[in-house]
């Protein structure tokens, strides 16, 4: 991969992405054999080791990526994107072509470390991509979506700019509504149905679950038939 190129990462599997916050490996375990490919961002190939894994990429700017590392991963593996104009998951995001990417060492730690990643999938709505926590998972909220969760689940609602939709099966339907983050939002809503089904006008939306619900939600996203353009 060379800087400013369009070549990405291509996997048929879902893929890990590893960052350089949060991310121990009791978190990271679960999710190695969800993946088919274990890339870092930048001085995430730390966590990576940590859990005994030698990253099949690392991408970004390069500078938290610490000299142990570099020594223990093959240079080619090593991508090196110069541009400073974006967060290293970012670079990550756009340069990975996957069914999914489950991305661990974004939330928790620095308040503005996740909200940067948060904005990020709202520029790429095109990649589907799910923040996992220790205590939630994130996700942005492709046209139409469907998802088995016990009822009384906690299930929040985040608009990163104006939109609106339907649902069933939420305990506040979300009818008729316009959210938008300096108005109504729908943090703290809960499920009253097994079943919850949700569209959206705009690829705004973040849903919020509980961290023990990230099978379901990545099923959801695997199995949502429709999924947003490109930004342009």
């Amino acid at each position: 991969m060379n800087p400013g190129t369009s070549e990405r990462l291509r996997s048929d599997g879902p893929v890990l992405l590893a960052g350089g916050g949060d991310c121990p490996p009791d978190l990271l375990s679960p999710l190695l054999d969800k993946a088919q490919l274990r890339v870092a961002a930048d001085g995430g190939a730390d966590a990576l080791l940590a859990a005994g894994v030698i990253p099949d990429a690392v991408i970004g700017d390069l500078d938290s990526l610490t000299d142990d590392a570099r020594a223990a991963i093959p240079p080619q593996r090593i991508h090196l994107i110069t541009e400073q104009d974006s967060t290293d998951f970012d670079k990550c995001l756009r340069n990975i072509a996957a069914p999914l990417v489950y991305a661990a060492g974004f939330l928790g730690a620095r308040l503005d470390h996740q909200l940067a990643a948060m904005t990020v999938l709202a520029r790429h709505p095109d990649r589907r991509c799910l923040l996992v926590g220790r205590d939630d998972v994130v996700a942005l909220c492709p046209p139409r979506i469907s998802l088995d969760l016990p009822i009384g689940c906690r299930f929040s609602l985040y608009p990163m700019a104006d939109c609106g939709g339907t649902s069933s099966g939420l305990r506040w339907p979300i009818d008729g509504l316009r959210f938008r983050p300096d108005g109504i939002t729908g943090t703290s809503n809960q499920t009253d149905a097994p079943r919850i089904d949700l569209s959206f006008d705009a690829p705004k939306m973040l849903i919020i679950l509980p961290a023990q619900h990230l099978a379901p939600l990545a099923q959801a996203l695997l199995q949502a038939d429709a999924r947003w353009p490109a930004r342009a």
